[in-house]
């Protein structure tokens, strides 16, 4: 791909239209022949994902509330034999200590729809309560489809917008730097893992969010801004990358002719996109209410199991659930989350840009998933998007954090019986790293450069060994969950890391002249 090459050809109508408001991404897409690349690597993570599909899911065959396979199941039997206004409510026939919805009402309305689909080809699938803990071969293989066409419909078309948004710029010609970018997209193997292997719909929420960044990048705000609501209104975890695009586009607003006009276009955007998605709950507060309480499950704690934030690795010298209420608890999470929040959102406000929109993505997710309550280890799919959306920019990052992101996962993995699948997705995953693919020149890096060789060496060492030691030796009886523990306190030191880095390298970024600038790069 040659994207020089557009100056020489400037009596070319189509190549006028390049470089115009109303890009044709499609005409872009034929031109440098990217289509092959898309398609190509787009059926080959596909055929990943069936591959890693054959494998077993969360609670298979582990009654009797089984796992995340059967609460997505049960949410497409309610869904699909309830009235609308009954699918939050406690009821005889909605007993929400069954894995009631806990999920925004655009999941319910996802779960009704592939609801639909399972009923069609196999009803006994869906009944109301006589389908719970169902498992049969037909069942299963039209519930690994709904994901699989979630990702097909969502997913991929998100991250070709990206890419086509991010690549078109003179900056950047080498094609062999898209299709190597494409690819860590479209076989990221922590989402694989958890979507097509542990059973989930993060595709979903994720892929908005990818249109929502590509949409931002592009100049089209409103756009962008629906998008994300749409990811938000889908997974309440989508909130980890809320202060990056609040601080960008509140940035950019005070930076444009009539600010206060700005700002209130894009709140009517955002008051229409949920008025729209929450029409059917709107009738009343208690109803609201009742779908508000599902989304915060502040009862389950300010942690399960093991994952690697703050509260959980710092749980083993302090023992915040003895020390402090809950209600204590939530204000402390809070605060802490906001004010670590607080300086990649300055930056943004005061020198919004393209790539520093990415950096706070990458910030303001860490923030969440380091010190907001009730964190998850799949929630460390948050900020490894930005990451991997940085992945060209930020080579050493993006490798350093995925693989910790996999052994933070890993525990979780062997409870699911996807150590093949995670082994497999783990040498994938080195294979394209390691691709004669020739990069840019790029800056120094400065984690690697104050990390040392020797450090990282000696990381790596820890990070190999720890799956060998969890697969094949069992933890003293007095300590059950000891080598978790150690899992959980190297993947936490190792997000802390990459959290300093890149916030220092969000202020590092060069202050853009004018906003003009910063909107017409990807235009």
């Amino acid at each position: 791909m040659d994207l020089s090459r557009f100056s020489e050809m400037g009596k070319g109508k189509k190549v006028r239209d390049t470089a115009s408001h109303d890009f044709d991404w499609r005409w872009w897409l034929v031109r440098n022949g990217t289509a092959v690349v898309f398609i190509t690597v787009g059926l080959f993570a596909l055929l990943v994902r069936v591959a890693v599909s054959l494998h077993p899911y969360s609670g298979a065959g582990n009654p009797p509330k089984f796992g995340d396979y059967e609460a997505q199941r049960h949410w497409m039997e309610i869904t699909t034999n309830l009235p609308v206004k009954e699918w939050y409510r406690n009821s005889s026939s909605n007993d929400l200590s069954y894995w009631g919805l806990d999920y925004p009402p655009l999941t319910a309305y996802q779960s009704f729809i592939h609801g639909l689909f399972l009923r069609f080809f196999h009803p006994d699938s869906v009944a109301l309560l006589t389908s719970r803990g169902h498992e049969s071969y037909l069942g299963k293989l039209l519930m690994r489809w709904t994901v699989l066409s979630s990702d097909a419909l969502i997913f991929f078309p998100a991250v070709v917008y990206f890419i086509v948004v991010h690549y078109n710029q003179p900056s950047r010609s080498h094609k062999s730097e898209l299709l190597w970018h494409t690819a860590v997209l479209l076989l990221s193997p922590c989402l694989i893992l958890i979507d097509h292997g542990h059973f989930q719909f993060n595709c979903i929420s994720l892929g908005f969010s990818v249109g929502a960044v590509a949409a931002i990048l592009s100049g089209k705000d409103l756009v962008g801004s629906v998008l994300y609501c749409l990811a938000l209104n889908h997974k309440q975890m989508s909130a980890y990358f809320a202060p990056a695009f609040f601080s960008h586009l509140l940035g950019k607003c005070l930076r444009r002719k009539h600010p206060i006009l700005e700002v209130l276009k894009l709140g009517l955007f955002v008051l229409g996109t949920f008025a729209a998605v929450w029409w059917p709950y709107l009738y009343s507060t208690q109803s609201i209410l009742e779908v508000l309480s599902r989304l915060a499950p502040f009862e389950r704690g300010l942690f399960e199991d093991y994952v690697a934030n703050f509260w959980c690795a710092s749980s083993v010298v302090v023992k915040w659930k003895r020390l402090f209420t809950t209600e204590s608890l939530k204000l402390i999470s809070f605060t802490a989350t906001v004010i670590t929040c607080l300086p990649s959102m300055i930056q943004q406000i005061r020198s919004p840009s393209h790539r520093g929109f990415l950096y706070a993505l990458l910030n303001s997710s860490f923030s969440f998933y380091l010190f907001s309550f009730q964190v998850h280890e799949k929630s460390i799919l948050l900020p490894l998007l930005p990451a991997t959306l940085l992945a060209v920019e930020e080579p050493f990052i993006f490798k350093w954090l995925t693989q910790f992101a996999m052994l933070s996962m890993f525990p979780l993995i062997c409870r699911d019986n996807l150590v093949v699948a995670y082994l497999a997705l783990l040498a994938l995953f080195f294979l394209i790293l390691n691709a004669p693919v020739q990069h840019r020149v790029r800056e120094s890096n400065h984690l690697s450069n104050y990390m040392g060789s020797a450090t990282m060496f000696l990381i790596l060492c820890c990070y190999f060994v720890l799956h060998i030691v969890y697969l094949t030796m069992h933890p003293p009886e007095k300590y059950p969950f000891l080598f978790e523990a150690i899992i959980m306190n190297l993947c936490f030191s190792q997000f802390v890391l990459v959290t300093l880095a890149c916030n220092i390298k969000q202020w590092l970024l060069k202050k853009p002249a004018k906003l003009e600038e910063i909107e017409k790069k990807f235009i």
